[in-house]
This record gives structure tokens, sequence and C-alpha cells, in this order.
């Protein structure tokens, strides 16, 4: 028993000053190297501290060697920005001007569910109330308010996912998907066509259509309707 406490005690510090060695960067805001390296590190500190049958020198041995690689790479990382792009990726811009860009959610297997979760844990809930909208290297999000940022008293709802009506929310704001398309018909679009379209409770439509800016419409919400 006091062995193990030995083995575990020892392996402790040695986590603690290799984990410090890395740098802050390490704990707060890992890229996807970073992440890897660190589960490994944590998978190795497990077995020799549980195992004495393996000589304790074998776990420290393989978790200074992993410190290495990972010194190695940042230092190549600083050195060659095509190296960086490689190892860490790049920052995604998912909203710009035009509205939200589709094609770069999907290159990052992101759904516009997925963005709405994001954009409301940064505290604005309607696509239109940043001009732009950033997921960085590192996973996090970024966004840039717009000056025109209407807030609105309401949660708005996926209506439209990349010309798919989405059924599920049809029964909260009381519509089907024939009222949809009497919408679009009269904003000249029609449902394969649109991106993204989100409705609030007060009926204030976000619509995004391919290769078109996004705008703003009016759906007419029917009465005792509200989330």
């Amino acid at each position: 028993m006091l062995i193990i406490f030995l083995r575990t005690l020892i392996t402790y510090f040695t986590l603690i000053v290799v984990i410090r060695l890395m740098g802050k960067r390490q704990i707060g805001e890992m890229q996807p190297f970073e992440f890897i390296v660190t589960l490994i590190i944590a998978d190795l500190a497990c077995v020799p501290m549980s195992d004495v049958s393996i000589p304790l020198l074998y776990g420290i041995v393989s978790i200074l060697a992993l410190f290495l690689i990972h010194q190695v790479l940042s230092l190549i990382e600083q050195k060659s920005l095509i190296v960086k792009k490689v190892i860490s990726g790049k920052p995604s811009l998912v909203i710009n001007k035009d509205g939200v860009d589709l094609k770069e959610l999907k290159k990052n297997n992101i759904g516009v569910e997925d963005l709405l979760e994001s954009m409301r844990t940064a505290g604005y809930f309607s696509l239109d109330e940043v001009d732009y909208a950033i997921f960085e290297s590192n996973g996090k999000f970024s966004a840039m308010e717009s000056e025109k940022r209407q807030k609105g008293n309401s949660l708005p709802l996926l209506l439209i996912d990349d010309g798919r009506i989405v059924k599920r929310n049809l029964g909260i704001i009381k519509t089907s998907e024939s009222d949809i398309k009497d919408f679009l018909k009269t904003e000249n679009g029609k449902v394969r066509s649109v991106e993204v379209l989100t409705v609030d409770g007060n009926g204030r439509a976000y619509i995004k259509e391919r290769k078109r800016k996004y705008r703003i419409g009016n759906f007419k919400i029917g009465e005792n309707v509200a989330w």
C-alpha cells in the first residue's frame, strides 16, 4: 500500500511539473495536438501508479518523451505557418456580412443548431445580432456585435436548416409546412434554396438563401402562441 502511495506521489508531482512547463495555454486553450498529448499523458500516468509490476521509471520516461514531442511541435508551429495550419487548423469565419456561411460550417462538422448554441453561450440569440462570428482553431467561439443589433424578447426557432424544414419546431410555433412555403413565396424564395430560416415569437424571420445576403422578414404568428 505504501509503495502505491509513493508511486502516486512521484507521478503526481512529475505531472505538475510537465503541465506547468507546457505553458498556461495547455490548461485553458488547447490546440488539437495538445489535447491528444494531454490524454496520452493521463493514460500513461495511471498505469505505473496502479501496477507495481511496471517500473515507475518507464512511466516517467514516457511522460517526458511526450513533453519533448509537445515542445518540438510547438517550436515548429511558431516557425512555419503551413505546419501550424496542418497541426492546429485555422479559424473559421462562420458568419459574415452576408449571413451564415453554411459551407464553412460543414467544413468543421458544425450544424446551424450548434452555431445557435454557441451564440447563446456568448449572449447573442438572433443570427443578425453579429456581423462576424468565428470558431477559433482551439474551438472557442468569437463574435463581433452588429452596430444595428436589436435585442428581441423571445428565442428564435430554427425552421429551415440547409433546405430542409425542421419539423420538430413546427409544433412549438403552431404552424405547418405549407405555411412556411406560403411565407417563402411572399419572399420570392423556396424551401430548397433557403440555407437558414429562424423565426422568433414576434414573427421576426431571419432568411438566408444560397448565394444571397440574408434578409429580415415578417412571419405571421398565430394567436395564443408563445415560447
